[in-house]
């Protein structure tokens, strides 16, 4: 019984010291800097996180005004006379005055290969080491 007595005489002097006036003070400046840090690292967390979907934003602006811009180009071929003349000849087999329509027979297989380039390997014998060296050294 004196055992369990002075267990919780000891366990309540600690607890007053705990909550005396300097250890009180020191938990809450530890309590609340640890708030503050915490604070601090999901506002830049939240910060990044924002700049980053800004930034995907901007560029997929970016994307899209350069798409407006190649289709208002693509409208402005399309109406102009030069475009409708070359679809009226295509489409409707049109042709200007003075002019004739030759119909070709299709290209033969030595034609359509005639201008393929031909890869030709060029093997250079690299010299010995003892020519190397006698380069180096002597400059021939």
């Amino acid at each position: 019984m004196e055992r369990i007595r002075t267990y919780f005489r000891r366990l309540g002097y600690r607890i007053k010291r705990w909550f005396s006036g300097d250890h009180t003070i020191f938990t809450f400046a530890v309590i609340a800097c640890l708030v503050w840090t915490w604070g601090a690292i999901s506002a830049m967390n939240r910060n990044w996180q924002l700049e980053q979907r800004l930034e995907s934003r901007r560029k997929e602006l970016a994307l899209l005004q350069l798409e407006i811009s190649e289709l208002e180009l693509e409208n402005q071929y399309y109406s102009s006379e030069e475009y409708q003349e070359l679809a009226a000849r295509d489409k409707q087999n049109k042709v200007l005055d003075g002019e004739s329509l030759i119909y070709l027979p299709p290209n033969s297989d030595y034609a359509k290969h005639k201008h393929d380039v031909k890869t030709v390997e060029v093997v250079e014998d690299e010299p010995s080491n003892y020519e190397q060296w006698l380069s180096f050294l002597f400059g021939a």
